[in-house]
């Protein structure tokens, strides 16, 4: 047993999905009456779930803010709002996308109880109550808002501790994404457990809604990277974008997308851009922060998956409603927990703006691992090479300001 599990463990977590994934299919088409059992393995999964991510997410916003430094701002000032307002854009996309081409998805359980809210009035009083809530009930029932604002304050309140103090945020901060980590390695038979259980009830055209679902979460990425980017690119350098981007995606994408892991890829960023010929000052400072905050494929995640649960308990969303969406999709974002699958556990905080409650929320986060073989791959592709891209651009802005000579297609030569 110990040997078959030291190969497993070997197996890489995209590949356990899929074995996962198979099985599920495969019982549920031969067996489905004789194996009702493996429905428990997708209720334990969502439940572990739903029970790890609201700490998560406030150890996660607590450290860092906590953590932020001043310095370098100066320098800073147009990456970081580079970093901003492309997660922003990229959710405003996928709202966008998700209004044009709406997805619905089959629910193991039905929204018992659940009452939609009337209006973008009635979602900010929502949004405001839960902002007050208090900080342990908010935990215990998983109220996000109320647990984001509650950490940014904490956050806030702790940059003036200690060293000790903020050290010890941190290393909790990180335990509980090591926890998630563990719950991750479970994804293969919860995966299993709801497959099985939504194709035994539905049939095999369930399934079609997940194909649905990645096809506008990949279509939005795409357009971020080919179009909203080099727009932005354009706009600040008044060249053609497309050899810097296209080489960003090539040098910097490419390998993020097969290790899926912003961090892991820092190294790779930070050679890309030294080839660049751009300034180690500035570079060795944005490429680490790019890999926390600039999560343009993040905040697609978020808005879409976020809204095909809108969408399937048929909740209607007017105009101010969805761009309150974007801005929490964008803040979500840039907390995302640089675990694999770390901005699916970001969902339930966005879904809660419409009152869609942690069981639901969880099913959706559970679809998320489902196509996060593809998903998290992008998203990570797009993520990382955006870091360069904008990190890369706001130098080239200086430069020009100071009249010196700029050619990318020398740049990357």
């Amino acid at each position: 047993m110990k040997s078959i599990l030291k190969k497993w463990n070997q197996v890489s977590i995209v590949k356990q999905i899929i074995i996962g994934l198979i099985i599920g299919i495969i019982l549920a088409l031969t067996v489905p009456k004789g194996a009702g059992f493996i429905t428990i393995f997708g209720t334990l999964f969502v439940g572990a779930l739903k029970a790890v991510a609201p700490i998560l997410v406030f150890f996660l916003v607590i450290a860092a803010i906590a953590q932020h430094r001043s310095g370098h701002q100066t320098n800073m000032k147009t990456i970081i709002l580079l970093y901003l307002s492309g997660t922003f854009l990229a959710s405003l996309v996928a709202v966008g996308a998700s209004f044009l081409f709406p997805v619905t998805l089959t629910l193991v359980e039905g929204p018992e109880g659940f009452t939609a809210p009337g209006g973008v009035i009635e979602v900010l009083k929502t949004l405001l109550l839960n902002v007050v809530d208090n900080p342990v009930n908010a935990l215990m029932n998983g109220n996000y808002i109320g647990i984001l604002a509650w950490a940014l304050l904490l956050g806030f309140a702790l940059r003036s501790a200690s060293e000790t103090t903020k050290t010890l945020i941190t290393n909790l901060s990180e335990a509980v994404s090591k926890v998630v980590t563990w719950v991750i390695k479970l994804a293969p038979l919860g995966i299993m457990g709801l497959v099985f259980e939504s194709i035994s009830t539905n049939g095999l055209g369930s399934l079609k809604s997940y194909l649905d679902l990645l096809i506008v979460l990949l279509g939005c990425m795409l357009f971020v990277a080919l179009v909203v980017n080099p727009l932005i690119v354009y706009f600040l350098i008044k060249q053609n974008p497309y050899p810097l981007v296209l080489k960003c995606l090539k040098d910097s994408g490419l390998t993020a997308f097969f290790t899926r892991s912003s961090a892991a890829n820092i190294p790779v960023n930070m050679r890309l851009c030294n080839e660049l010929g751009l300034n180690k000052d500035n570079y060795s400072v944005s490429i680490p922060l790019g890999a926390t905050i600039n999560m343009a494929g993040a905040a697609v995640t978020i808005s879409v998956l976020t809204l095909a649960a809108v969408h399937t308990l048929d909740i209607q969303v007017d105009f101010a409603t969805a761009l309150i969406l974007s801005i929490v999709a964008a803040v979500s974002a840039c907390g995302a927990s640089g675990v694999a699958g770390g901005s699916l556990l970001l969902i339930p905080l966005a879904s809660s703006l419409f009152g869609i409650n942690a069981d639901i929320a969880m099913q959706i986060v559970g679809v998320g691992f489902v196509i996060g073989v593809l998903q998290d791959s992008c998203e990570t592709a797009l993520n990382s090479s955006t870091d360069v891209l904008f990190t890369a651009t706001a130098e080239y802005k200086e430069w020009r300001k100071e009249g010196k000579d700029i050619s990318i297609d020398k740049a990357i030569q």
